[in-house]
């Protein structure tokens, strides 16, 4: 095979781009915001960017197209059907565009995930012909699901996702059964109606496994809008810019601020994230933090959880530490936090009475307390808050728990009943950050960091099924 294709992964936000290359051209597909992993990539294969596409105009991060292909002077696809504020090459179904000598993409309408998305085929030159390679399907077939269908709106989901499942045959029917299929969804995003199952796949295993090739459509359409959960609120932005047109990145050092201001800006009200490990925050940190370690999906959650548009404060042990959330934020378009501080939480403080920890347990722990045999040094629990998503919480939870979804906490803290409160999610980083919310309020909290898969092993009382 002549082409390389290779992945360049954003797992925080669950997402893949691509860059295709003959050794001397190069295709990217779908990049994000942050284009100096993509050019340095280009540069290690000798490979010049002459092309970039995009899938579809995204609705979970802030497109890094128009700025590649401005710095590269590539050729940048966008659909024709779709309305944006900036000059792109229109392609449509059918369309045919030459990379190459041993390169072409070939345009196929795949609508589904947005009314005007697209696929596009990588055909590399074999004996005076073309051969298929794979496909780069975007949000439209994805490794063992498809793209959510409700993204533009609750009203136009059910028409969405009769055209998700035409779109997915008609691009079985077009290609080989070897065929790779490259998404840029399903790795964890919110924009994937469920997760991957898989890290790479073809066509032809796909329509083994893929309930969207294996259902009729009436029923692809009742189980995939039954199963979809909420998605991030941030995501009311992204399609906004992204068809207006980003600015290009600045990644430039922002203010340092000295515990003085930290102090005033957390008593302002803004948001002062700690960066650092959970158990890291739960052993210490300063009063009025939220915790959103950038060992998980951090961008995801901040975005989701803030009013849009309120300063944001980082804290982290390390400079580097600071630039790589930076990073995270801007490619759902936070691009300029109001300042930073690095060190440690004594480091952040005015005096010592600000620095503070988090009672900390696990369900061994939960279930000992649920049988009367509180473990020493805890306070029993009044309250169990479960913060995971709605499908989580159907598919099996705590007899007489509380159930708050960590995005709807900051506005229903009132709704979490009086007294002590233990805190779960699925392995301990929402808890994380909702004990971080809580202890806010003024709440009594205590952090249980443990995978819920032990729960029931461990002892506590789950409810009955239904």
């Amino acid at each position: 095979m002549t082409v390389e294709v290779s992945v360049i992964a954003t797992s925080s936000l669950g997402d893949r781009s691509y860059l295709a290359s003959d050794g001397r051209v190069a295709i990217v597909v779908d990049p994000q915001r942050d284009i100096d992993r993509v050019l340095h990539l280009a540069g290690a294969q000798g490979a010049r960017i002459t092309h970039v596409v995009e899938t579809h105009i995204h609705n979970d991060y802030v497109s890094g197209g128009r700025d590649l292909a401005r710095i590269t002077g590539a050729h940048y696809l966008v659909a024709a059907a779709d309305e944006v504020g900036f000059e792109r090459v229109p392609v449509a179904d059918g369309d045919v565009v030459p990379v190459s000598d041993e390169l072409r993409l070939r345009v196929v309408g795949t609508p589904g995930h947005t009314f005007h998305h697209l696929s596009y085929v990588l055909d590399e030159a074999s004996d005076g012909g073309w051969t298929p390679v794979g496909v780069f399907t975007g949000g439209s077939l994805l490794f063992g699901t498809t793209g959510r269908t409700d993204l533009l709106g609750q009203q136009h989901a059910h028409e969405l996702a009769h055209h998700q499942h035409a779109s997915a045959r008609k691009l079985t029917d077009l290609l080989p059964d070897g065929a790779q299929v490259w998404p840029t969804h399903g790795f964890g995003s919110f924009c994937s109606a469920s997760q991957a199952d898989a890290p790479e796949s073809t066509i032809g295993r796909e329509k083994e496994a893929n309930p969207v090739l294996r259902l009729a459509a009436d029923r692809f359409v009742t189980e995939t809008l039954a199963g979809l959960d909420a998605y991030p609120a941030y995501y009311a932005h992204m399609g906004v810019a992204n068809a207006a047109g980003p600015a290009p990145v600045d990644l430039t050092p922002v203010a340092r601020a000295d515990a003085g201001e930290l102090r005033r800006r957390i008593a302002g009200g803004e948001w002062v994230v700690d960066l650092r490990q959970r158990k890291a925050y739960a052993a210490s940190h300063l009063a009025g933090t939220v915790s959103l370690g950038l060992d998980g999906p951090m961008s995801t959650w901040l975005g989701w959880l803030i009013d849009w548009g309120v300063p944001i404060t980082l804290l982290a042990e390390t400079p580097d530490q600071v630039a790589d959330a930076r990073r995270e934020l801007v490619r759902i378009g936070i691009d300029r936090p109001a300042a930073q501080a690095t060190g440690a939480p004594e480091q952040w403080a005015t005096e010592r009475s600000e620095v503070r920890g988090l009672a900390v347990a696990d369900f061994a722990a939960l279930a000992a307390a649920q049988a009367g045999d509180v473990p020493a040094g805890l306070p029993a629990p009044q309250v169990v808050l479960d913060v995971r998503m709605t499908n989580e919480w159907r598919a099996g939870h705590i007899d007489g728990a509380v159930h708050v979804p960590l995005p709807d906490l900051p506005a229903r803290l009132a709704d979490v009943p009086a007294g002590t409160v233990w805190v779960h999610c699925g392995s301990g980083y929402r808890a994380t950050a909702a004990a971080s919310l809580l202890a806010n309020a003024g709440r009594d909290v205590v952090l249980i960091d443990d995978l819920f898969a032990r729960a029931e092993a461990a002892g506590v009382r789950m409810a009955p099924t239904a």
